[in-house]
């Protein structure tokens, strides 16, 4: 009775072993084919546009679309139900996409800032409280570095549905200062004063100079100077002009005046 037992299992094994045989083959034919689709579309992302930071994602999704076409192949291939297989694949999916809902969300606000790109790497931004030169963007997290060397890791989804000022994405920018005289100084000395002030200070372009009244206060009249340099000379320009200002005054007497209170005293 064993033997014989012994003989049918033989036999049944021995019937299966050709298709097993052509499963294995059509599996490992399936994942070179895979491979060098993968290759394929790696190089057609070099030549692409495409911002480097998708590129591993992109690749990635690719993976798991043609893996996940290659595990339907071999079960279709063995007989298994394959749609019963893609419905108990989606319910897992669904699973694991409530259980990182987070993450994906990033991942989403990534692609959103990769494919839109409203910064770059090397690009001044603020959002929200937030501001820096931005030295990292990935999938999940956008890195930037404040001026006092603070990095600040923000999740892209807070970036994506956040107001970004981006302050590098044009070639120039205009540096705004003001500077109150007092009412005793005449305008044209004052204006005067400066004009010298923007022509004195490294690295401002005189073309587009803007130098006018602007307010009169309790004890001042302010003057509004505006103007252009290099973006990454905005600093700069920012506190060398702001000392040139006061050395103009100093030098045309004009007084920068400040609140002050006069006191009378009667004697009876």
């Amino acid at each position: 009775m064993g033997s014989m037992a012994h003989a049918v299992s033989a036999t049944y094994f021995l019937g299966i072993m050709p298709s097993i045989l052509l499963t294995i083959v059509l599996a490992v034919v399936c994942i070179i084919i895979a491979k060098q689709l993968l290759k394929v579309v790696g190089k057609m992302l070099e030549r692409s546009k495409i911002d480097k930071s998708l590129h591993v994602f992109i690749k990635s999704v690719v993976k798991v679309l043609l893996y996940f076409l290659v595990v339907l192949i071999v079960a279709d291939s063995l007989g298994i139900d394959v749609t019963s297989l893609i419905a108990v694949l989606s319910v897992a999916g669904l699973a694991v996409s409530l259980a990182v809902q987070g993450s994906l969300s990033n991942v989403a606000g990534g692609l959103v800032i990769l494919t839109t790109k409203p910064f770059a790497v090397g690009d001044f931004i603020e959002c929200g409280a937030n501001s820096g030169v931005v030295k990292e963007i990935g999938l999940m997290s956008t890195k930037i570095m404040t001026g006092d060397n603070k990095k600040i890791i923000i999740p892209n989804s807070d970036i994506s549905g956040a107001r970004i000022v981006n302050y590098s994405s044009e070639g120039k920018r205009r540096v705004d200062l003001t500077f109150e005289a007092s009412y005793d100084a005449p305008i044209e000395t004052v204006k005067a004063a400066l004009a010298e002030a923007v022509k004195n200070t490294a690295n401002a372009l005189t073309d587009d100079v803007f130098i006018r009244l602007s307010a009169y206060k309790d004890s001042s009249i302010e003057y509004t100077v505006r103007v252009w340099c290099e973006n990454k000379d905005y600093w700069q320009v920012h506190f060398d002009l702001l000392e040139e200002g006061k050395k103009a005054f100093d030098r045309y007497n004009v007084e920068m005046s400040y609140p002050h209170m006069n006191v009378h005293m009667l004697e009876k």
